[in-house]
C-alpha cells in the first residue's frame, strides 16, 4: 500500500470513524493482494479530481474531461475528489482513472455520462464507480450500462440519498440489480449506505439494492488539501469499487458477475437479501478469502 494511502487509512481509524474502518476491514487484506490490485483499474465518472491530494496524486492516475477532451478535470465541485480519494483508500494500489463528466454544481448529462462510460471501458477500466443519481433515464444511459456490462466491467453505483422524501426511484442505480437476481437488465452493484450495520436514515432502499457500505460520517479527502467528513451513498459506492478491486486482485480470473457475487455473498446478510442492506454490509476480508479460496480451487492440486 502507498503510503499516503496507509496514512489516510490510518486517520479513517482513529478520527471517530472506527466502526466505518472495521467494516471495511482491508486491515485484514494479505499485502500480497493490496500490491496485486494494480493490475487493476477503476474509473471514477464524477466532478472531477484533485489531483494534487497526496493519496490520489500518489497513484499517478489517468484523467479526461468529457467536455474539453483534454486531462484537465480540475474539481470545481469537490465531490468526484472526495470519491476519488474513497475509492484510492480501500483498493489497495489499484490504478485510478479519473473521468470528468459532471459541471461545478454537480450536474450531469446523460450524453456526458455515455461518453465517460464508452472512454472508461475504452480504457481498460475493470470497475466503473457511478457516485452520480436522478430521477428520470434515457435510452442513452440504458445502452452505455448494457455497453459496460457487456465488455465485462463491474458498474459500482450510489442508491441514491433521498429516502426522506419518499425514497424516490434514482437512476442509474435502477438499470441494475442484484447478480443473484432473475431477470436484470443489466448486472452490477448498487450500494446502500449503512450506519451501525443498519440502513442510513437518508439512503434509498429497493429491488436494486445489492450491498451496503458505511455511509455516515466517512472521512476523506476534500480540494486544496483539506480533509474532513461526508455522509451519503455516494461514498459508499467508493467503498465498494475499492473492494471489488481487491477482489479482483485475489483472484484474476473472476468475471465481473463474478465478482460482485463473491460481495455479495460475503456481506453481512450471509446470503439473505433486503431491499434497505441488500446482501448486508461488505465484508472486504471476507470476500478476498472467498475469492482466494476460488482460485486455489481453480489451480486444483
Amino acid at each position: 500500500m502507498l503510503p499516503a494511502l496507509a496514512a489516510l487509512l490510518a486517520a479513517v481509524a482513529t478520527a471517530g470513524s472506527g466502526w466505518q474502518f472495521a467494516a471495511i476491514d482491508e486491515g485484514s487484506v494479505p499485502p500480497a493482494v493490496l500490491h496485486a490490485a494494480a493490475g487493476v483499474e477503476i474509473a471514477v465518472i464524477d466532478t472531477g479530481a484533485d489531483l494534487t491530494v497526496p493519496e490520489i496524486a500518489a497513484r499517478r492516475p489517468l484523467a479526461y474531461d468529457v467536455q474539453t477532451r483534454t486531462a484537465d478535470v480540475r474539481d470545481a465541485n469537490g465531490h468526484g475528489t472526495f470519491v476519488t480519494s474513497i475509492a484510492a483508500a480501500y483498493s489497495g494500489d489499484a490504478r485510478l482513472l479519473v473521468v470528468k463528466a459532471g459541471s461545478a454544481s454537480g450536474a450531469f448529462t446523460d450524453d456526458g455520462e455515455a461518453v465517460a462510460i464508452h472512454y472508461a471501458v475504452a480504457q481498460g477500466a475493470r470497475i466503473i464507480n457511478l457516485s452520480i443519481g436522478g430521477p428520470t433515464t434515457s435510452n442513452v444511459e440504458r445502452a452505455a450500462i448494457r455497453f459496460a456490462v457487456a465488455h465485462g466491467v463491474l458498474v459500482v453505483t450510489a442508491a441514491g440519498n433521498d429516502h426522506a422524501m419518499g425514497n424516490p426511484v434514482q437512476y442509474p442505480a435502477a438499470l441494475l440489480q442484484p447478480v443473484g437476481s432473475n431477470g436484470s437488465a443489466g448486472a452490477g452493484l448498487v450500494v446502500a449506505a449503512a450506519s451501525a450495520g443498519a440502513r442510513a436514515p437518508f439512503s434509498d432502499s429497493g429491488s436494486w439494492i445489492s450491498l451496503a457500505a458505511p455511509g455516515v460520517d466517512v472521512y476523506g479527502a476534500f480540494r486544496a488539501g483539506r480533509y474532513g467528513y461526508g455522509s451519503g451513498t455516494s461514498f459508499a459506492a467508493a467503498e465498494v469499487s475499492g473492494a471489488a478491486a481487491l477482489v479482483w486482485a485475489a483472484d484474476p480470473a473472476l468475471t465481473a458477475r463474478q465478482v460482485a457475487r463473491v460481495l455479495e455473498m460475503s456481506a453481512s446478510g450471509h446470503g439473505t437479501w433486503t431491499p434497505d442492506l441488500g446482501f448486508g454490509v461488505v465484508d472486504v476480508a471476507a470476500a478476498v478469502g472467498s475469492a482466494q479460496q476460488l482460485a486455489e480451487l481453480r489451480a486444483g492440486p
